[in-house]
């Protein structure tokens, strides 16, 4: 069996709310292991934190600099083979760009970054390092998510004619928590870019469809809305899409939607038959060929693609969910990283991890729905490709 990879992180410290995901994502099938760490904005705090998790006292660091400057002198034998990024979003670029440069592979957190202009240049960084940048979308782990890209690249359900996405919830809905930082911060246009929540769970939602159809935005039409009073970003948005294959796309997002627990659905229609999956019940994909009743299908049953064979750990009937998820988009990356240094073509059905490039396109699809938004709801071209 190969040496486990060397892992490190920054961000991601106690009380983050995907720190933890990130730890037993990326070491749930032994492919990493977590060597190195910058977790916290408070140095003791975050050092104390790492060192519980069992980093070494020597490379558990008080910051993302002092790490980088020490990491980057190790010798090939220790030095870290991914990083992951997992700090507030206007960090992302700074951070990330910096171990790129320095010649580590990049796991970033949505969004990749803030502005268009940091985002191209982030993947121009990495293409000149010749180093892998990821971003986690990691939803697109389920493996009936991947069930679905593979019955939609396979044809069988026609011609794809609409998508629609949602992620929609209601944590955001009571006025008062706007006191509480973790969640103010998500509506001040210093931290969080243009946009709040499509930025934020409906970009999960958008690139979903755009990974299941194989697809690209190329035009949009948004409606935003503040709901509560005092947010200079949206907390509500409906995007109208056109994907450059003829698809039309309706895209909700939002973060008031009062009984909504979570709120991440996707729903394929074709000329053939539909797609239906929601996040609260991943394990199920339901499949409706035209002229014919709903067939449920269920995770690790034996007729599914390889793609979701591989994404699958347990025999059918068990549950798998968001931390299996997140492990395979770590699964996927070694498999690269390790394809990468042995100049082999790894398998293609491994390789199905949320790029650099897929980041910047939903980035871009973001900013012109801001665009379209602020002009009244006018449709705003995406750069594609």
């Amino acid at each position: 069996m190969p040496r486990r990879l060397r892992w490190g992180m920054v961000g991601g410290g106690d009380g983050s709310q995907i720190g933890g995901a990130h730890r037993i994502g990326a070491r749930l099938d032994g492919a990493f292991e977590f060597v190195a760490g910058a977790l916290d904005i408070d140095p003791a705090r975050g050092r104390a934190f790492a060192i519980q998790h069992g980093v070494a006292s020597e490379r558990a660091y008080g910051d993302w600099r002092r790490m980088l400057a020490k990491e980057r002198t190790l010798d090939p034998g220790e030095r870290l083979d991914l990083v992951t990024v997992a700090t507030p979003n206007s960090t992302h670029y700074e951070i990330a760009n910096a171990f790129l440069a320095a010649g580590f592979n990049v796991l970033c957190e949505k969004p990749l970054t803030t502005t268009l202009a940091e985002g191209t240049d982030l993947v121009a960084t990495a293409r000149a390092a010749d180093r892998i940048l990821a971003v986690n979308y990691g939803y697109t782990g389920y493996p009936m998510v991947r069930q679905a890209r593979a019955m939609a690249e396979a044809g069988q359900l026609g011609r794809i004619r609409i998508v629609v996405a949602e992620f929609a919830h209601g944590s955001h809905a009571d006025a008062a928590d706007d006191a509480n930082p973790r969640i103010r911060w998500r509506y001040d246009p210093d931290q969080a870019g243009v946009s709040s929540v499509l930025a934020d769970t409906g970009l999960h939602a958008l690139h979903m469809a755009c990974y299941v159809l194989g697809s690209e935005v190329t035009q949009v039409s948004a409606d935003f809305v503040s709901s509560v009073a005092g947010r200079e970003l949206e907390d509500d948005a409906l995007v109208a899409i056109r994907f450059s294959d003829g698809v039309v796309g309706r895209l909700w997002a939002s973060a008031v939607a009062v009984g909504q627990t979570h709120g991440l659905s996707l729903r394929v229609f074709g000329e053939q038959g539909g797609l239906r999956w929601s996040q609260e019940e991943p394990n199920q994909l339901y499949w409706t060929p035209l002229g014919k009743p709903t067939r449920t299908l269920e995770r690790g049953d034996a007729t599914l693609s390889e793609e979701a064979a591989r994404a699958s750990r347990i025999t059918v009937g068990h549950t798998e969910g968001m931390l299996e998820a997140f492990a395979n988009i770590y699964s996927d990356l070694a498999e690269a990283i390790r394809a990468g240094r042995t100049s082999q073509d790894p398998v293609r059905s491994s390789v199905r991890y949320p790029t650099g490039e897929d980041g910047l396109h939903t980035l871009a699809a973001v900013h012109a729905a801001a665009q379209s938004a602020r002009a009244g709801g006018v449709w705003v071209e995406v750069p594609t490709g």
